[in-house]
């Protein structure tokens, strides 16, 4: 790729399958008192504020006033990301609220998403070639990472048309291969991501026909932490909402300061400052500990996790032995459960954004 930044949200079958075997939330009865914690990210221009606040020791500063360590560890590849925080080699870890259901929670492990950083506000898109709009899609082969993000926007781009998934044909290709296949003229309908995204939407005759814009919060991307360790640790908490919010306000600033901090923030994803802008462009920052609990308070989180967990149940996501979409019960804050009350492993929690809010942390 021209730009190494990316956002590899991806849920494989193979993975997702295998990690509803059972393999998720071992270590959860052994939850106790620590002082040592890790936080897994991967590249992606919502995530990148976690490795700054580390290089800029706002990591060691909250980590610090609540008497632990916090280790903010890079993972290469977000899925392994994912699996490693499901296996309990993470504490915490960078994640969509898609693949926060699909893996871990679909997995068995309780898992809290203590923090909603933001939501894809373009960032992914469909895009056809000689097409006029998203209904000429109808019958073609469309080319995109399978089970993933990606999935779920074309199944609801096409909804606004008045199509299905059975309507088109979908080749599973890597993100990384992504561009090189659309560049083969027998190629015409393509679902991906930024930065590939507009690379792609350049090449001639082809028009962006449907983004994530067109469906506000519905890829919402989190920071999500065991919940065994969190009600062990709440200090944890704490400290990582302090840490966030800090660092996404120095951020935002227009100032030499704020400059400063994109412009780290971009070297460590291997783009530049104006290409980090860019991406930023189209991620709706949820930028202040008012607007995180807004976000995660309001009825319409609700109706997006029961059409995230509709589409996962179909495409099987939640394994062999998931008999409804209401296998997995998803904690909305309020006390709403979606799903199965008795089986409840993805928590919407918004403790301590609250806090953060009321400036009590």
């Amino acid at each position: 790729m021209a730009n190494p930044i990316r956002n590899a949200r991806i849920a494989s079958a193979a993975i997702a399958l295998l990690l509803t075997s059972g393999c998720g939330g071992s270590d959860q009865q052994n939850a106790a008192p620590r002082k040592d914690f890790s936080i897994g990210w991967s590249i992606y221009a919502g995530w990148m504020p976690w490795p700054y606040a580390q290089q800029a020791g706002i990591v060691k500063k909250w980590a610090d006033k609540y008497g632990i360590k916090i280790n903010v560890v890079q993972v290469n590849d977000y899925v392994e990301s994912v699996n490693q925080f499901n296996a309990g080699k993470l504490d915490g870890v960078t994640v969509t609220n898609m693949d926060a259901l699909t893996i871990p929670a679909a997995g068995g492990k309780d898992t809290s998403a203590i923090i909603v950083g933001d939501y894809s506000d373009g960032n992914d898109g469909i895009v056809l070639k000689n097409a006029a709009g998203l209904a000429d899609i109808k019958g073609r082969t469309v080319y995109l990472v399978e089970l993933s993000v990606s999935h779920y926007l074309l199944a609801r781009g096409l909804s606004t048309v008045g199509m299905k998934l059975s309507d088109v044909r979908t080749v599973n290709t890597g993100d990384a291969d992504i561009v090189g296949a659309f560049a083969n003229p027998n190629a015409t309908a393509a679902v991906t991501w930024n930065p590939q995204l507009t690379e792609m939407a350049k090449a001639p005759a082809t028009k962006l026909v449907f983004d994530s814009h067109q469906i506000p919060a519905e890829i919402l991307d989190l920071l999500a932490v065991d919940t065994a360790t969190l009600k062990a640790n709440p200090n944890l908490g704490k400290a990582l909402a302090g840490i966030w919010y800090e660092t996404i306000g120095l951020m935002q600033q227009q100032t030499p300061a704020g400059a400063a901090a994109r412009a780290a923030m971009a070297k460590m994803a291997g783009s530049t400052p104006q290409g980090f802008d860019a991406q930023l462009a189209t991620t709706h920052l949820y930028g202040t500990p008012k607007d995180g609990v807004a976000a995660i308070t309001s009825p319409a989180l609700g109706s997006t996790m029961t059409k995230v967990r509709d589409f996962s149940f179909a495409k099987g996501l939640f394994g062999a032995g998931a008999k409804s979409a209401d296998a997995v019960g998803i904690a909305l804050p309020g006390g709403k459960t979606i799903g199965d009350p008795a089986n409840v492993k993805l928590r919407f929690d918004p403790t301590f954004m609250e806090a953060a809010a009321a400036g009590k942390l």
